[in-house]
């Protein structure tokens, strides 16, 4: 853990470092920005508040913004006292929850058996309220002072630096990215996952992306100002490299990739092999580009953890697109499926780039409104759609005209894209399969989920849809593209009668056709945050089994003091088919994680508590992703019986 103090370099704690710049030395440096024309400030960091006891000396009569590089407790301790002065806190994205939220951590984080390395625990101990989050790749005026966000990761997952002009000079406030030239201030900060390298090689990326930017001092939150920032980041990223080399089987150019992350699969359809999972880009000649998937880019691993400031979107590889491949704008991005590997960048691509999301009915849902059913991978906000695309149908984008299919198999809610480009038939699956790629390599993996709300007989839809559509090339997430022969189609067909021999021995659908998953009832939304005192509603889904209509009896099961209607449901299912009831709950006192269930049986079979969902509940009106419960329903899809695929567009007859 940090814990060592910068060496006094003056006697007075408050140095003036630019013309109406400075430097408060406390448990971090501290830098307090006077606005040129007013006696008002911000400060970039906040440490224990000290600089609030020396404004005088500054010429500054109130700092009114305090914008954190990162969430670490020696940055921010005494935000606090910020609250108390009126002080509006701005806080990198990523890292949002370890300020505004931090209570989640504390309750939520591993203690025993911990394999999570990232320093999380060096968050502040209580929560603050935020005022917003700083807008990365943009610029603002805090205080009369214009700063730009830049990301630059390596000593957190969520780490920013700050640029300033200030009299001719650029001025770049870099937190804990670099200490002196060629050293960081924590080199177990940057260790996030117990084996892996993610937080040396982001590192390497921030300096070198930093490098680019023509600045003239580096001003740390530990360590003393360098007014040489090239050669002081270029020596970081020289040595980091060397140390992130010596922890590998082999070594890893990190410059290459971030100078040429793009793969030419055709002249005019591009392979983005920095990403997790892989986005494929469209050329137009026009200039612009249309994306396909756009999640983690520029991608060193993935830390451990599943809260946001473990899941870091930037936009890194578009610098190379632009010059290498002559992309003017970034018009469109589409998704393959909803999951967070895959959209995780779109919507600060919106904000950045102006790009235009546009997304298959199937899949626009659940980006909206993530929370309502309970599905994984999902993105913490909602992700605006600004087009949707009817499945089964064409669009055009300049020159190209792009098919949409449904591609239900690794999970429900997937589409697939066809079109052609430079002569070849192209089919982009996101992660329907995975494979080397490379013909009589390892065998073929059809990479189902359960919980993805996987069907029996998906898998045989989809390779009968490819055999239709005879594609030259198919593109996946995370695999190489493959060159599609015969064989390979056939390989498909193969596996998926395999897949569905196998479920039909293991499980007893015969006798109780529950598919693949095993779930009879549902809940929607499935998290959902509201305010005490109010009714909360939900939609319950109850599915027949068995091939005979039969009765079935709903009892909600809710928190003691509250009250559902209604409080008990009959209701008669057909023969392999499903009802919804509406459920009213009336909230109790504020809580986290209240637990809401149903109680089901289905004629003889007495299910119990099969289904939940999850409920927040706050003193005011909440704010973000969770709203109101949507239709479940998945057109055609999810009005199938539950065990199978249906027939139609995307599916084998």
């Amino acid at each position: 853990m940090e814990h060592r103090r910068t060496a006094a370099r003056a006697t007075d704690r408050v140095t003036e470092i630019a013309p109406g710049i400075y430097r408060v030395a406390d448990t971090c440096n501290v830098y307090v920005i006077r606005a040129e024309s007013k006696r008002s400030a911000l400060a970039i960091d906040f440490g224990s508040g000290l600089a609030l006891d020396h404004l005088a000396e500054m010429g500054v009569d109130r700092i009114t913004d305090v914008l954190m590089t990162h969430h670490h407790r020696d940055q921010g301790q005494g935000l606090p006292r910020a609250v108390a002065a009126g002080i509006r806190i701005h806080v990198p994205p990523a890292e949002q929850d370890l300020f505004a939220d931090v209570e989640a951590m504390w309750q939520s984080r591993t203690l025993y058996n911990d394999y999570n390395l990232r320093q999380d625990r060096f968050s502040l101990l209580e929560s603050v309220p935020v005022h917003d989050v700083v807008p990365e790749y943009r610029r603002r005026a805090y205080a009369g002072t214009t700063v730009e966000v830049v990301p630059t990761p390596g000593h957190t997952t969520g780490s920013v630096s700050y640029l300033v002009e200030r009299d001719g000079r650029r001025l770049a406030f870099t937190g804990d990215l670099v200490f002196a030239p060629g050293k960081v201030w924590s080199l177990a900060a940057t260790q996030w996952t117990y084996v892996d390298n993610e937080g040396p090689a982001m590192t390497v990326l921030s300096c070198y992306q930093l490098m680019d930017r023509d600045l003239d001092v580096l001003l740390p939150s530990h360590g003393d100002p360098m007014t040489d920032p090239r050669h002081a980041l270029g020596l970081l990223a020289e040595r980091m490299q060397q140390y992130v080399d010596s922890r590998r089987p082999t070594s890893w150019d990190l410059r290459g990739l971030l100078d040429n992350p793009f793969i030419p699969l055709t002249e005019h359809l591009l392979f983005n092999r920095s990403s997790n999972a892989y986005g494929t880009v469209l050329l137009s000649g026009t200039g612009a580009a249309l994306l396909i998937d756009y999640g983690y880019d520029m991608y060193t691993g993935l830390p451990p953890g599943g809260d946001r400031a473990s899941r870091r979107p930037w936009l890194a590889s578009l610098p190379a697109l632009r010059r290498n491949h002559g992309v003017t704008a970034v018009e469109v991005a589409l998704p393959t499926h909803y999951h967070d590997d895959h959209v995780a960048g779109m919507n600060l691509l919106r904000d950045v780039e102006g790009t235009k999301i546009w997304a298959p009915d199937i899949i626009a849902d659940v980006l909206e409104a993530p929370m309502v059913e309970d599905l994984p991978c999902t993105w913490y906000d909602p992700v605006p759609v600004d087009r949707r695309l009817p499945i089964g149908q064409s669009f055009q984008w300049h020159e190209y005209e792009i098919t949409v299919h449904h591609l239900p198999g690794h999970t429900l809610y997937a589409a697939a894209y066809e079109l052609v480009v430079d002569g070849v038939r192209v089919l982009i699956t996101g992660d329907q399969q995975l494979g080397t790629g490379v013909p009589d390599g390892p065998r073929e993996v059809l990479n189902y989920q359960y919980r993805n709300r996987f069907r029996l007989g998906d898998y045989q839809a989809s390779a009968a849809l490819y055999r239709r559509l005879a594609p030259g090339l198919m593109v996946s997430g995370h695999w190489p593209a493959r060159w599609v022969t015969d064989d390979y189609l056939d390989l498909l067909i193969t596996e998926g009668a395999e897949q569905v021999r196998l479920h039909r021995e293991l499980l007893p659908l015969d006798e109780f056709d529950s598919g693949a998953d095993g779930v009879m009832a549902r809940i929607a939304p499935y998290y959902s945050r509201t305010q005490s005192g109010t009714i909360a509603r939900f939609l319950v889904t109850v599915s027949n089994p068995l091939r005979s209509a039969q009765t079935a009896v709903v009892r909600p099961v809710v928190p003691v003091g509250w009250r559902a209607v209604p409080d008990v449901t009959t209701i008669t299912l057909p023969p392999l088919g499903r009802r919804e009831i509406a459920l009213e709950v009336s909230v109790g006192a504020p809580r986290r994680r209240a637990r809401i269930a149903v109680d089901v049986q289905i004629g003889e079979l007495h299910l119990g508590q099969h289904a939940e969902a999850v409920l927040d509940v706050v003193d005011t009106a909440p704010v973000g992703p969770a709203g109101p419960a949507r239709s479940v329903a998945v057109d055609a899809a999810a009005q199938a019986p539950p065990g199978t695929a249906p027939t139609g567009e995307g599916a084998a007859p």
